[in-house]
């Protein structure tokens, strides 16, 4: 069996609790938003040199790859876990055979989404009401990017591994590479080669088949107890069990979340193209904006299985009290700067100024309303790091789901539909989760042992 190398993982059982959820989730952040540039990109290169169709083409199927995405994430959520479970409690066999288990799901997996992906284009899209004028280029952007879809799938899980493990430099380096990598071959394609939105779809899969070659490597090659054993590779039923009763209900909740955005989505597109567009620009803005409380949820996962592996208790409770308070100041500054500059951050991704105006407004609208969901998936993340999946994902349902469909039903009919009214479905959803969750922590959680009753991993 390998031997612990002290230089790549973090041990998050000891140490200052605040500078290791920023050592963890710093690079973490900086590698997300590489991650993103690769659809975002695509969205500054078409709107830019091919036109507001094209950019609404791509901004109205972010929802759609985001089904079958997040799905696998919330698996790769529970692979993280069970993982960091394993590492801080120093069962180096079990960790062995978890990430032999991983590798293999993953590689079946992407073998299914690739299928199902590009057989629900075309239904998904009229699902949506996409225009007729934005149909095509959508549905050629969305082919493409799900028949390259195994390179963004065995990429995240591979980089789950290592993140589980406290390594989050490496796969940050991976990205930077490759995310340079499609920048460059989005402009060959679109602008030497003329190849529009295709040109832009082919870029993304390549650099993510780069991406995943690179960690499929570094897993195999090294000597850490996380190695990658090909001839290993086996399903362990008893630890597949294990990560699925914490993965499949962060995936159900997000692709039911996502399923909903797509809901959102045909009522911002019964405002025509320009508003699409705006919409979109929007969305890629408010990801950005999201990359803090997305990350420091990952870095309260791992810090809070770790410990409980380590049956460290006494960290579990300031640790994930400590990460959502770095994520709400963090993302305060970020929400400041971005309500202050929204025109000219919308105009990052168009000259457009119709789109720009309501892109502007959306992000005005709704960007301070973040910081509730800030406390959302940070403590979602830290409860998915005790076992407790489910709860989380029905708090988050009911709300993201449920309580923004009503509001946008009676909205629409018996208020008033307007494009700012319906774009601020977003923030009441978040309000309404955070209520909840604080309140299901207090009670679930708030008067026990932080081990006391957490799922076996």
């Amino acid at each position: 069996m390998p031997a612990r190398e002290k230089t790549a993982a973090m041990d998050m059982t000891r140490g200052n609790i605040v500078l290791l959820l920023l050592r963890f989730t710093v690079p973490l952040i900086i590698g997300n938003l590489f991650q993103m540039m690769y659809n975002t990109v695509d969205s500054l290169v078409v709107g830019n040199f091919v036109g507001k169709e094209a950019l609404a083409a791509v901004g109205s199927t972010t929802m759609i790859v985001n089904i079958l995405v997040f799905f696998f994430n919330g698996v790769s959520i529970g692979a993280g876990v069970v993982i960091s479970r394993f590492y801080g409690a120093h069962d180096d066999r079990r960790l062995h055979d978890a990430v032999e288990t991983t590798i293999l799901v993953t590689l079946v997996m992407g073998v299914l989404f690739t299928v199902i992906g590009v057989g629900m284009v075309h239904p998904m899209l009229r699902f949506m009401s996409t225009p007729e004028d934005v149909m095509d280029a959508a549905s050629t952007y969305l082919r493409i990017y799900f028949l390259g879809i195994m390179g963004l799938l065995v990429y995240n899980m591979g980089s789950g591994i290592l993140r589980a493990v406290g390594d989050t430099r490496r796969p940050l380096l991976f990205l930077i590479f490759t995310s340079l990598v499609n920048v460059i071959l989005d402009l060959l394609f679109v602008i030497v080669f003329h190849a529009g939105i295709a040109g832009v779809a082919y870029a993304t899969i390549l650099s993510q088949f780069l991406s995943s070659v690179m960690i499929l490597v570094l897993l195999t090659r090294s000597q850490d107890v996380y190695r990658l054993t090909w001839k290993d590779l086996k399903c362990d039923l008893g630890i597949l069990r294990q990560i699925f009763a914490i993965g499949l209900p962060a995936g159900i909740q997000s692709v039911v979340t996502a399923f909903s955005n797509v809901f959102v989505q045909s009522y911002i597109n019964s405002f025509g193209s320009a508003c699409m567009a705006g919409w979109s620009c929007y969305n890629k803005l408010d990801t950005f904006i999201m990359l803090p409380m997305q990350s420091m949820a990952q870095a309260a996962t791992t810090f809070v299985g770790q410990n409980i592996g380590a049956e460290k208790y006494d960290r579990v409770n300031r640790g994930t009290v400590q990460s959502m308070t770095l994520t709400v100041a963090i993302t305060a500054v970020i929400a400041t700067f971005l309500f202050l500059f929204a025109a000219p951050a919308t105009g990052l991704f168009t000259s457009d100024q119709e789109v720009i105006r309501y892109g502007a407004m959306f992000l005005q609208t709704n960007v301070f309303f973040l910081l509730f969901n800030c406390i959302n998936h940070t403590l979602a993340g830290a409860l998915r790091g005790r076992g407790d999946s489910t709860g989380p994902m029905v708090i988050m349902l009911f709300n993201f789901v449920v309580v923004r469909q009503i509001y946008l039903f009676i909205l629409t009919r018996f208020i008033s539909n307007t494009e700012q009214w319906v774009g601020f479905c977003y923030p009441v959803g978040w309000f309404a989760c955070c209520v909840m969750e604080v309140a299901y922590f207090y009670l679930r959680w708030g008067r026990k042992r932080p081990g006391s009753s957490v799922a076996a991993a």
